[in-house]
């Protein structure tokens, strides 16, 4: 989807939907607008249900200040106003009020940056505006004097964030990537331990290889392709409806019979994929004018060590990356679906993804389907792309059982014996 071809009023409407579906807003919270080339500002209605929005709710002021719309402008139309006056680079401004910025507004602190490396790479800019009442346009002059020193996100104290950015698009990918390490930063917190990555860490992750393949162009699709391709672009939506996705982060693949393989692209909105969208690897070179995901290099060597590996799946679900930046092991011995599907996690060092690929491939075996890598992603894989996502989300649910049971008590695991007990039953293989 390309949000160029959408008028601005469509483009508020589909994101506060997006926000408003996720839990990152309320009904009465939170405010979107978008200045167009002729310098109008289209701006979300004040008093009308953030979850019911349609086009005709949006409302445009005019340069010389005259409302068009069917109901009064955002009360907060004076910081946009400050914003967009003192950053002619921005076009678009979100304002919402997620439950782990908040924490963070309210603690009056800045969430960590340095978890993993998606973060700084996509939110380098961050600060924090004095409080002022809403709507108020000393609260607007504070906010456009944190953007006129450079901020693109600046998080608002005891009220929430505000992000600017070039497009809607644009500021949406940095609130939910600082909005995903604000509720990793408290997920972590309850592990303890919480481990950041240095400045030279995150430029080891800056690969290029999927930028430096060569092209192939396929002489047909077959049904298995069209099946493959249907069958992930499913999953890959509700991934990104369980949050086990971001907007940009996230990646799936499914091996085909003739050994080539299907695979995200990168930098596309998972939420709006569409099964063309995707990128087919055959013979190291990847599908005409496409550009898939930075890790198709580990995906092409994992299927190339292991036969029997058909599916893989490589994503940054919040609770389980809590073990990710932490020291603390992730032990699937809670419960038996868990065991019984993830068997013998291991976590392996940063730069081990970046560095030694083929290791990564080698270490993957029947009784160890997935890995967690400190401080970047958690890797999933199985025989069928439907195993290797039941998989990520029981790896997911596990993690949160662990967290919550952290506030609860110690841990019982399965025992020794129990645990042979599964494996005779399931027939697991060591």
């Amino acid at each position: 989807m390309n949000i160029a071809y959408m008028h601005p009023a469509d483009q508020l409407v589909m994101f506060m939907q997006r926000i408003y579906d996720k839990g990152l807003t309320t009904t009465s919270g939170g405010n979107l607008s978008i200045q167009d080339k002729d310098g109008n500002i289209w701006i979300t209605p004040a008093s009308v249900d953030k979850g019911t929005l349609t086009r005709n709710d949006i409302i445009c002021v005019k340069p010389d200040g005259q409302v068009i719309g069917n109901h009064k402008p955002s009360s907060e139309l004076p910081f946009h106003e400050s914003v967009y006056k003192r950053r002619p680079d921005i076009h678009a401004v979100l304002h919402a009020h997620p439950p782990a910025l908040v924490a963070f507004s309210i603690a009056r602190k800045l969430p960590d940056l340095d978890l993993i490396p998606t973060v700084r790479k996509t939110c380098s800019r961050i600060s924090i505006a004095k409080y002022a009442v809403p709507g108020s346009e000393q609260l607007g002059a504070n906010i456009g004097e944190e953007f006129s020193k450079g901020f693109d996100i600046v998080l608002l104290e005891n009220h929430g964030v505000c992000i600017g950015a070039a497009d809607m698009f644009a500021a949406f990918m940095m609130f939910e990537t600082i909005d995903y390490s604000a509720n990793l930063e408290i997920y972590a917190s309850k592990l303890g331990g919480v481990k950041h990555l240095s400045p030279e860490a995150i430029n080891i992750s800056e690969t290029r290889f999927h930028l430096l393949m060569d092209d192939f162009v396929p002489n047909s699709h077959s049904s298995e392709e069209l099946e493959a391709r249907r069958e992930m672009i499913k999953l890959i939506r509700r991934s990104y409806k369980q949050g086990l996705f971001t907007a940009t982060h996230g990646t799936y693949s499914v091996r085909l019979s003739d050994g080539s393989f299907i695979i995200t692209p990168f930098g596309r909105d998972r939420a709006y994929l569409e099964p063309e969208d995707l990128v087919r690897i055959k013979g190291g070179m990847k599908e005409q004018g496409k550009i898939p995901s930075r890790a198709v290099q580990a995906h092409d060597l994992i299927y190339r060590e292991n036969a029997d590996i058909n599916a893989i799946l490589l994503a940054h679900p919040p609770h389980a990356m809590a073990f990710a930046v932490t020291d603390a092991v992730f032990d699937p011995r809670t419960i038996p679906e868990s065991y019984i599907l993830l068997r013998d996690i291991e976590k392996l060092p940063f730069s081990t993804i970046y560095s030694d690929a083929l290791g990564v491939a080698h270490s993957f075996a029947p009784n160890r389907p997935a890995l967690i890598f400190q401080n970047d992603c958690v890797i999933v894989t199985g025989s069928t792309l439907l195993q290797a996502f039941d998989r990520m989300e029981v790896l997911e649910s596990t993690a949160h059982s662990i967290l919550n049971s952290t506030s609860i008590g110690d841990i019982v695991h399965i025992s020794k014996s129990e645990i042979s007990d599964l494996k005779k039953a399931f027939n697991l293989v060591d």
